[in-house]
């Protein structure tokens, strides 16, 4: 097992700028004094959350910085989309239906100086957010999340999605019923994990 990534390593792999550091290791104190209280992440994975948190939401940064809209579902402790905030680039919208984790996201929001706006709702009751790009890490599979996610979609945006080691199966399923264009990436941060990239996903007409 490789020993956990430090800030200065993370820096070394995705350039930031100080100021910009300094507000990821913000979000990194408060996201360890938080999970004491309500579990946001894995306890198991604080020991190495600058890489299994903060690197595996940058990582994807390149590939929505462009955008004008983004859509980060399900975003528990913002992850990806708050960590995509602090970085820079689209307008972040967050979903996020458990008020306590909620209550997190607007103190991380504060403490980061990051504007971003939080949704307190259920996926399917929040407003249909017009989104260049939608995001989610660790929610559902993936034909769930397309369900979820059309509903956000501009016709010409795409969904950015970080997956683990049964993407290939989930990739399967989600192709009995969807039909759609996949980009698969490696994972910077999870040898076994991946990122899809999926554009024009369509229902299969029954």
């Amino acid at each position: 097992m490789s020993a956990p990534l430090t800030a200065a390593g993370f820096a070394a792999l995705i350039d930031v700028s100080r100021e910009t550091q300094e507000r990821l290791a913000a979000y990194v104190a408060l996201l360890t004094k938080w999970n004491a209280k309500i579990n946001l992440v894995g306890p198991a994975t604080l020991p190495d959350v600058w890489r299994r948190h903060i690197l595996d939401s940058a990582q994807i940064h390149g590939q929505v910085a462009q955008a004008g809209v983004l859509v980060d579902l399900g975003s528990g402790a913002g992850l990806p989309g708050l960590i995509l905030a602090i970085l820079g680039g689209p307008q972040v919208h967050l979903i996020e239906s458990d008020a306590r984790k909620c209550a997190f996201l607007h103190e991380a929001a504060r403490v980061t100086a990051t504007p971003i706006t939080i949704h307190n709702k259920r996926i399917e009751a929040a407003p249909a957010i017009e989104a260049d790009i939608v995001t989610a890490r660790a929610l559902a599979p993936l034909a769930q999340l397309l369900d979820h996610a059309v509903r956000f979609l501009k016709p010409t945006g795409k969904c950015v999605f970080l997956k683990g080691a049964r993407q290939g199966d989930e990739l399967t399923e989600a192709r009995k019923t969807w039909h759609m264009s996949v980009t698969e990436r490696p994972s910077l941060s999870d040898p076994s994990g991946v990122i899809l990239e999926v554009e024009s996903p369509a229902r299969e007409r029954s």
